[in-house]
């Protein structure tokens, strides 16, 4: 999918020099991937300790294992 955004000139050159990347379309690709990987990580740890998890480990490995 194509989106279209205007930087400045600043903000283009800072982009592609701190992400190392050959032009501003790809560092602003991997800036986004990795900003959508931390909000990720974010909600995940939110949930710490609202989840309950069973502790049947050893169950599951013998059910993974088994011929």
């Amino acid at each position: 999918m194509r989106t279209k955004a205007t930087l400045g000139a600043d903000l283009a050159r800072d982009l592609t020099r701190t992400t190392q990347k050959g032009s501003v379309t790809r560092a602003a690709k991997t800036v986004s991937q990795d900003d959508l990987a931390s909000l990720r990580q974010l909600k995940l740890k939110s949930l710490r300790g609202q989840v309950r998890l069973e502790d049947n480990w050893q169950r599951l490995r013998q059910l993974d294992t088994a011929p």
